[in-house]
């Protein structure tokens, strides 16, 4: 499969057709809030089908399919975060539980968003050395034996109303590393807040509230370069019906996640993210996937 460049960006979903956007946008929209890797899968399944790889731009801004996803899920959360830290402010009560928890996900935020803007003009480049199979096999065995050793570690005795600064700052450094095809930005903040013995479901909540500010940036920039690289006309239907489609998606794998943290482990991932990277670098060292 060769890359196709506009302006310096790889924007080959633009000559992919509406199935293959269907399936992509599904694909996408399950994996980006799971923590298996969203990028990684967008880079995958076309390598496997033959088809051409959409490129970074697509799942950069497809990321604005998980916010609506989010926001929609989480909107009683999102709406008191909202509300309680601005009466918060009013007030002059900066011990509130909502304004501890909005300036936690602000300052959570702030390492990745300096990293995501250092490495801008790697990440989303044509032939970004980033997304290349074997390093994201390599990234998804790696954060197998984290999120497996999280599991082993964790007590899971704390909730979100017990998240502190730096518990805040730490899981905002891990989110630094879904820059990284293949890690995950929700498998690797879940991942340290279990180092912090945060119960499953708060883990996850605290991870899908903390990608907020994140997601909204990184999709809204990107559909900004998107604006002004000249894509071909036909490719902007394409992005929006991968919006749609991923949209809805993600809404259900949210539901779907939330549901299956408050009964179970996530070792089917830890196993899912472990064959998924041995697969890749056998593929790769073998000849079957280049």
């Amino acid at each position: 499969m060769t890359n196709v460049c506009t302006a310096g960006l790889d924007v080959g979903f633009a000559s992919l057709d509406y199935l293959q956007i269907f399936i992509l946008g599904v694909i996408q929209g399950i994996t980006e809030l799971l923590p298996v890797s969203s990028t990684a899968h967008m880079r995958v399944v076309p390598a496997l089908l033959g088809w051409q790889d959409p490129g970074s731009a697509f799942s950069a801004a497809m990321q604005l399919a998980a916010l609506a996803a989010v926001v929609s899920y989480f909107w009683r959360d999102v709406r008191q975060v909202t509300t309680g830290s601005i009466s918060a402010v009013r007030r002059g009560d900066y011990n509130d539980p909502w304004f501890k928890l909005a300036v936690a996900i602000v300052l959570a935020t702030l390492p990745i968003g300096i990293a995501g803007l250092a490495l801008s003009s790697t990440l989303n480049t044509c032939n970004s050395p980033l997304r290349g199979l074997m390093v994201i096999g390599i990234a998804c065995v790696v954060m197998a034996i984290l999120l497996a050793l999280a599991e082993v570690r964790a007590r899971h005795t704390r909730d979100v109303g017990q998240m502190r600064l730096r518990d805040a700052l730490i899981v905002g450094v891990a989110q630094i590393g879904a820059l990284i095809p293949g890690v995950s930005r929700s498998g690797s903040t879940l991942t340290a807040a279990l180092f912090l013995n945060f119960k499953r479901e708060e883990a996850a909540r605290f991870s899908f509230l903390l990608g907020l500010p994140a997601i909204a940036l990184a999709g809204l920039k990107e559909l900004w370069v998107l604006l002004h690289a000249d894509m071909p006309a036909h490719a902007w239907p394409h992005l929006i019906f991968g919006l749609v489609v991923a949209s809805i998606s993600a809404f259900f794998a949210i539901w779907g996640l939330m549901k299956f943290l408050e009964r179970f482990s996530t070792w089917p991932f830890v196993i899912y993210r472990a064959l998924l990277g041995v697969f890749l670098i056998v593929a790769v060292s073998t000849g079957l996937l280049s």
